[in-house]
C-alpha cells in the first residue's frame, strides 16, 4: 500500500464534499462558497508549537489552501510558550486559534475541564474514508478524556532503551533484558575516571516523572489504582529505589539538575553507557551534528521487571479545536488534511513517529528511523501503557508529588517508605479535589 498526493486531494475533496452536504457535528459554519473550494476566502488560524511536526506540515499547507480555497495562519510558539498563551486567548472567549497543537496528558484534562476542547467523537465516526481505526489504541486513550475524544493524536512517544553498542561489545555484556540486568551492565560499565558513566536519565523532580513510569509499570504499580493514589505501594517502591539508584550510583554528579536536553545531551557527548527516554528524540543521538556516537548506539525495548516489560506509549502532542471557532468545518477539514494517512507518512518521513498503524507497516514510514528503534517501535504494537505520569487535572503538582520521591533515594536515603506515604497523601488530596 502506498499514500501519495493524489490520494490525499482525494479524500480531501471527499471530505470537503461530505462537509458541503451535510454540515459537521455542531457546526458553526456556512458552508463555503461551492462544492470544489467550500471554504473559499475563510481564514483559518493554527497555533502550532516549534516542533519538528509542525515544520513538516508547513510546506504542505499551499496545497490544502489551493484545494479548499482556505486561508491558514500559522502563528508558532515555544511550548511553554505556547500553553501560556493558549490559556489567554481560551480563558478570554475569542474563537482564535481555530485549532491548535496541545499536549493532551499535560494540559488535555485541564483543557476539558474548562471547556477548551471540541469533541471531535462526531467528526471521526461520520467520515469512514478518514479510517479512524488506523490510529494507535493507546495513543487515541492518551487524547482521551472522561469517555471524550478531545483531540487527535499527532505525535506519539514510547519508552526505549538507549545503549553504547561499543562498549557493550568491548565488554562483553549482552544487551539488558531485565532491570536487574540493566543495573548491573551498568555497574560494569561505570568508570567515571575514564569519563564513562553507566546510567544517565532524567534527574529533575517533574521531568523524571515520565521516565520512571516505565520502572514503574514493569514492576506491576501504577500512579493510581482504582482512583486511589498507589505511588507507596510496594511495587511503587521498588520501582522508585531502581530508578533513583541507577541515577545515584552511576549517572553524573550533576543528574539531579538534568531534565530530557541536558541528559541526552550527556549520552551524546559519549560519556554515558545507558540512557532511558522516549523514542521521539532519537535525532539527538544518531545526527552526527549532534552526536559524537552517532554510529555506536543501539536501540532496544525497555526491560523487563517484576511486572514484564511495560512501558508508556502515548500521544505526546495532538491538535484540538477551539469549540468558539466560527467555522467548525472548516476547522476539521484542516485536521482532518493535517492527520489523513498521507501527511502523517510525510510527517514520518522525516522522522517524526506518528500515530497510525498503517504509515509504520510501510517501508517509506520507518526509512528514516534506525532499523532497530523502528523493529522496537513496531515490536510493541497495540501494548503499552496510555499515560506516562500521573493522570490529572493539576499534573504539574501531582509529578512534584512523585518526583520528591525518587529524589529522596538519589540523594542517599536508605528508606523511602515515610516519604513514600507522605507524598501518596499529597497525591491523593489532589485527585480529591478534581
Amino acid at each position: 500500500m502506498k499514500y501519495g498526493r493524489k490520494a490525499a486531494r482525494t479524500g480531501l475533496l471527499a471530505a470537503m464534499a461530505l462537509l458541503a452536504g451535510c454540515a459537521g457535528p455542531g457546526s458553526g459554519g456556512e458552508g463555503g462558497a461551492g462544492p470544489d473550494k467550500p471554504f473559499q476566502g475563510k481564514t483559518l488560524v493554527f497555533a502550532a508549537a516549534n516542533h519538528p511536526w509542525a515544520d513538516a506540515i508547513k510546506p504542505l499547507l499551499p496545497e490544502f489552501e489551493a484545494e479548499t480555497g482556505m486561508n491558514v495562519i500559522v502563528q508558532s510558539y515555544f511550548e511553554d510558550q505556547l500553553t501560556q498563551k493558549l490559556i489567554l486567548q481560551l480563558t478570554s472567549g475569542t474563537g482564535t486559534p481555530d485549532v491548535f497543537m496541545y499536549r493532551p496528558l499535560q494540559e488535555g484534562r485541564m483543557f476539558d475541564r474548562n471547556g477548551w476542547l471540541e469533541h471531535l467523537d462526531g467528526y471521526v465516526k461520520q467520515d469512514s474514508a478518514y479510517d479512524w481505526s488506523d490510529f494507535s489504541p493507546q495513543a487515541v486513550r492518551s487524547a482521551t478524556v472522561d469517555g471524550r475524544l478531545a483531540g487527535i493524536p499527532v505525535v506519539t512517544e514510547q519508552g526505549v532503551l538507549y545503549y553504547r553498542k561499543d562498549l557493550l561489545r568491548q565488554a562483553g555484556i549482552p544487551v539488558p533484558k531485565t532491570l536487574q540486568e540493566l543495573a548491573e551492565a551498568a555497574r560494569r560499565l561505570h568508570d567515571p575516571a575514564s569519563g564513562i558513566y553507566g546510567f544517565v536519565s532524567r534527574g529533575q523532580r517533574s521531568p523524571l516523572v515520565t521516565q520512571v513510569s516505565s520502572f514503574l509499570y514493569s514492576e506491576g504499580g501504577d500512579f493510581t489504582e482504582g482512583g486511589k493514589a498507589a505511588i507507596n505501594s510496594p511495587e511503587a517502591i521498588r520501582a522508585f529505589k531502581l530508578y533513583g539508584g541507577l541515577l545515584r550510583d552511576y549517572g553524573p554528579p550533576d543528574v539531579i539538575n538534568m531534565s530530557w536536553p541536558q541528559a541526552i545531551a550527556f549520552f551524546a557527548e559519549g560519556k554515558a553507557a545507558f540512557y532511558t527516554d522516549a523514542t521521539s528524540i532519537y535525532h539527538s543521538v544518531t545526527d552526527p551534528g549532534r552526536s559524537k556516537v552517532a554510529d555506536k548506539v543501539g536501540f532496544a525495548p525497555f526491560p523487563a521487571g517484576s511486572g514484564g516489560s511495560q512501558t508508556y506509549s502515548i500521544t505526546s502532542w495532538g491538535m484540538a479545536m477551539n469549540p468558539r471557532t466560527a467555522d467548525k468545518d472548516a476547522a476539521w477539514a484542516f485536521i482532518r488534511w493535517a492527520t489523513s494517512k498521507e501527511n502523517v507518512l510525510a510527517a514520518q518521513a522525516l522522522g517524526n513517529t506518528g500515530a497510525r498503524k498503517s504509515v509504520w507497516s510501510l517501508p517509506e514510514g520507518t526509512a528514516a528511523f534506525p532499523p532497530e528503534l523502528a523493529a522496537v517501535i513496531r515490536g510493541y504494537g497495540d501494548t503499552g501503557i496510555d499515560h506516562d505520569r500521573p493522570v490529572a487535572v493539576h499534573v504539574a503538582e501531582a509529578r512534584e508529588a512523585v518526583g520528591e520521591i525518587v529524589q529522596r533515594v538519589m540523594t542517599g536515603y536508605p528508606d523511602i517508605k515515610e516519604k513514600a506515604d507522605e507524598q501518596n497523601a499529597v497525591l491523593q488530596s489532589i485527585l480529591d479535589r478534581e
